[in-house]
């Protein structure tokens, strides 16, 4: 839990140090810091506010555990918040905003923390057993931080015509219209569930108005309209419709984004196209092979599934030397589908439901649950966000490859040295050996001296290896002390060291 609550803030803090030097070297304008300053108080309040509750809920009568040194969690809470909000207050009049200015902030930024409390209790309540807390606080941190941008994008819109206020209700930097596409769609996706159902409430009522709360999910059978097809039309209105006519809204993008999707792919048709050539024949073949081998073989599933960590690096490596910014495009894609497969497979959706189901069965095992099956998601974000967070300037050769090194390189030769020749064990009743721990940092040693050598021309002389090796030794020790799904976090925990 305490890893999950202090991996983003740390991350999007090593984000601003490295924008900071930017500054000192105008490569950047200071609204482009300003607004990672905002990002970094909002995944703060996020973290603060997911502490705090789980302290307060620990604050039973006699239980010992709730202490920290002798002081109750309560009390540890109460002080934590008036820090933050001291801390924060404090930078925000440091910008010379004016007090209402500033304090409205701040509540913008409490708002996130007590939304991302709401939204992991609701998660935790209706998917239990599916992650740990730390590891929703991730992706729900993720969420409402998208969804906050946008909605103080529209606040803005909105206040600035209706009062003609002279400050935007946040501040905010230049976003790539790339950031934009995946923002606008990827939200569009996550917020779709709650659309799909409302659709299909809103169409039980007025069907089967006369019918009794129980009956009201069979509304759609008694007129002969599929729940399938609702979901398909509902999707393709959400995504062509509702979304599009959001970001023209709130971010002014001019164009549909799918037809600038389009476009941006055919700017450079023959290498991007090309590269998509690659990408499907190398994921088909191995999902192919791998399928078969998982109904054939005897191997364990936890070995099995490292193969895909493999793949990752087939398949994103040459993306991040040749076509770096339509990997970002790419990986937001790749993340919209598993979404949807995921939404098709929980709820059974035809054709593909069962069919999908009976695939991700194949690779599941005990860390995955009945309901959800997240760890094809925590590998393909461990990968993307240090490539997404990377973007624009950057300093630090190596930071775009921190997913794919941590989890491509690492983790499997650590699993797969450890199953086979590990002998000493970290703890008793762990899995991880020492052998494997040791085998994981030396490989990605070995692949940033490759990596460097490749990705430029000399500066492996000037690179200061002891950090590196830090770097490298700290996350390889994390992926061993974990025992969640360190997918999720040992890629920005590697991220936040890289930047410094």
């Amino acid at each position: 839990m305490l890893l999950g609550s202090v991996t983003m803030p740390a991350a999007m803090l090593s984000r601003l140090i490295l924008v900071s030097r930017a500054i000192s070297q105008h490569h950047v304008g200071s609204e482009d810091f300003s607004y990672m300053g905002m990002l970094y108080w909002a995944v703060s309040a996020c973290s603060f506010g997911v502490l705090i509750l789980c302290s307060m809920l620990q604050n039973l009568p006699g239980d010992t555990s709730s202490r920290l040194g002798g002081v109750p969690a309560s009390t540890c809470s109460l002080f934590c918040t008036i820090f933050y909000m001291c801390s924060c207050y404090l930078s925000l009049t440091a910008k010379s905003y004016a007090a209402w200015h500033a304090t409205m902030n701040l509540v913008w930024y409490l708002c996130h923390g007590i939304a991302t409390v709401a939204l992991i209790r609701h998660i935790l309540h209706k998917f239990p057993y599916c992650a740990s807390i730390g590891e929703a606080l991730l992706v729900t941190s993720g969420l409402v931080l998208y969804a906050g941008d946008m909605l103080a994008l529209s606040l803005s819109k909105i206040l600035s015509s209706l009062l003609f206020m002279e400050h935007a209700f946040v501040e905010y930097g230049t976003k790539s219209e790339i950031h934009m596409v995946l923002q606008g769609m990827l939200l569009g996706i996550l917020l779709f569930p709650s659309f799909y159902k409302s659709v299909l409430y809103v169409g039980c009522l007025l069907t089967s108005s006369n019918k009794s709360g129980a009956q009201l999910g069979r509304g759609w059978a008694y007129v002969g309209i599929s729940r399938s097809m609702v979901f398909y039309f509902s999707l393709i209105a959400m995504l062509i419709l509702i979304v599009p006519a959001w970001m023209m809204f709130a971010e002014d993008f001019h164009i549909h984004p799918l037809q600038w999707v389009v476009i941006f792919v055919f700017t450079e048709p023959l290498k991007r196209t090309t590269l998509c050539i690659y990408w499907i024949s190398v994921i088909c073949a191995s999902v192919f092979r791998f399928y078969n081998i998982s109904k054939q073989s005897k191997i364990e599933r936890i070995l099995l599934r490292k193969y895909y960590h493999l793949v990752a690096v087939l398949v994103f490596v040459p993306a991040i030397f040749f076509e770096p910014t339509f990997l970002d495009l790419a990986f937001g894609a790749a993340l919209a589908v598993f979404l949807i497969m995921e939404m098709i497979r929980v709820w059974e959706i035809w054709p593909l439901g069962h069919i999908v189901r009976k695939f991700m069965n194949a690779f599941t095992d005990h860390r995955d649950s009945e309901i959800l099956v997240i760890s094809h998601f925590s590998l393909l974000l461990g990968c993307a966000l240090p490539k997404w967070m990377s973007s624009g300037y950057n300093d630090r050769p190596l930071v775009p490859f921190a997913g794919i090194l941590s989890l491509g390189i690492g983790d499997t030769m650590a699993s797969m040295v450890g199953h086979k020749y590990g002998v000493l064990r970290w703890s008793k009743t762990g899995k991880k050996t020492i052998e494997g721990t040791v085998a994981g940092i030396a490989s990605v040693l070995v692949a940033c001296f490759i990596l460097l050598h490749l990705a430029s021309a000399g500066y492996i002389l000037s690179q200061h290896w002891v950090p590196l090796l830090l770097a490298v030794t700290l996350s390889g020790l994390l992926e061993a002390y974990t025992a969640q799904l360190d997918n999720a976090f040992i890629p920005l925990v590697f991220y936040s060291l890289l930047c410094l």
